[in-house]
């Protein structure tokens, strides 16, 4: 039996008309009843039953194709994946993330995996969360660093680290006064923070600490980068409230990072990724990414 034999059998089974299939397979309809003639001599069972009006699979030539479906899944399944490994070896492999990470954290791990992979192109892109999990999900990207909540059973998620929130403020502020009265400070001022579309979940954790504090915030600009974000700050445009890990990554701008004491909400970072992809530069970069 050879595999020739079985696309034959799956061809037909689907068609149920044996010129109909032969056209699919691009061959003369006599070589392919001939085939399946042979096919069932070797089995030693009658897969299907013809008459001159129709063509119908017996109750064995059912179970068979059933078999010879997962079958050839299973080949197709093992097809991607050798692509994904020479992908891996030699290909690229696409990472998301989100702009308030610590990306010297990624420049590490890159310049490591680079004397691994040495042939591997490595490509980032700045993403928000939402669309992320999107990309993820349809294999527009092959790892993720993101903001949890990521809700898709389709995605294997990692915990990276809890980050807490502070607040940002134009380093000229006198810092005395803020901390002693932080809320009436902070309600006499006009925010910056991310566009709700943009990011929503994290939208709400912010409104969520300002509600804490006893007020809501003015809201008098939006933007989709935490860089874009601290330069309003830097420039006296209004406060913001971040994760705390900003500080060391923007430490050269002129802003004051305020700690908030008595509120316990924090975000959580996480890697995100298909379980199904067997690219090994995949799991080289998250057996190794830094929590």
């Amino acid at each position: 039996m050879e595999l020739r034999h079985l696309l034959y059998f799956k061809t037909v089974a689907e068609e149920l008309h044996f010129t109909r299939a032969a056209s699919r397979l691009f061959i003369a309809q006599p070589p392919l009843s001939r085939q399946i003639k042979e096919l069932e001599q070797e089995l030693g069972v009658q897969l299907f039953l013809r008459s001159n009006k129709r063509v119908a699979l017996t109750g064995a030539g059912k179970y068979f194709k059933g078999e010879v479906d997962a079958l050839f899944a299973r080949l197709e399944e093992s097809r991607e994946t050798v692509r994904q490994i020479h992908d891996g070896l030699s290909g690229e492999l696409k990472i998301g993330y989100i702009s308030s990470v610590y990306q010297s954290h990624m420049a590490g791990v890159l310049k490591s995996m680079q004397q691994v992979f040495p042939y591997l192109k490595t490509s980032l892109f700045e993403v928000p969360t939402l669309r992320q999990i999107s990309a993820l999900e349809q294999g527009k990207l092959d790892v993720g660093i993101l903001r949890a909540p990521v809700l898709s059973e389709k995605l294997k998620v990692e915990s990276l680290y809890f980050d807490p929130f502070v607040v940002v403020v134009p380093l000229k502020d006198n810092h005395t006064d803020i901390i002693s009265s932080l809320s009436g400070f902070l309600k006499e001022r006009p925010f910056i923070f991310f566009n709700k579309e943009y990011a929503p979940q994290y939208n709400d954790k912010l409104l969520e600490i300002c509600q804490r504090m006893g007020f809501s915030p003015d809201i008098a600009h939006e933007a989709n980068n935490v860089h874009s974000i601290l330069q309003l700050v830097e420039a006296g445009l209004g406060v913001s409230i971040l994760p705390l890990s900003l500080k060391k990554q923007y430490a050269g701008m002129r802003v004051s990072f305020i700690e908030l004491e008595g509120i316990p909400i924090n975000t959580e970072v996480v890697l995100a990724y298909k379980l199904s992809n067997q690219n090994p530069a995949l799991k080289w970069f998250i057996a190794n990414y830094p929590c």
